[in-house]
């Protein structure tokens, strides 16, 4: 992991195209704002990791629905 020190209104450049920028720091907290283009998407690590989670049981529940359609079908075979 990259550790950089920065101030209000310091940036950094991420990969030529992404600039990331401190707007205001009060307490413990730090407002950030990033400037990328519109292909890149860009959350925040809780929604990240909660859409993830929520993609991860949609496609259990998937597989399961094709296991009982495949079991059906097998019936209706017979």
């Amino acid at each position: 992991m990259l550790v950089l020190t920065r101030k209000r209104n310091q940036s950094i450049v991420v990969n030529d195209n992404i600039e990331v920028t401190i707007i205001d720091i009060q307490g413990d907290q730090v407002r950030v704002g990033i400037n990328a283009p519109k292909d890149v998407k860009v959350f925040r690590k809780e929604v990240y990791v909660e859409m993830m989670e929520e993609n991860q049981r949609a496609a259990e529940v998937q597989i399961q629905a094709l296991d009982i359609l495949k079991t059906a079908i097998n019936k209706n075979k017979k």
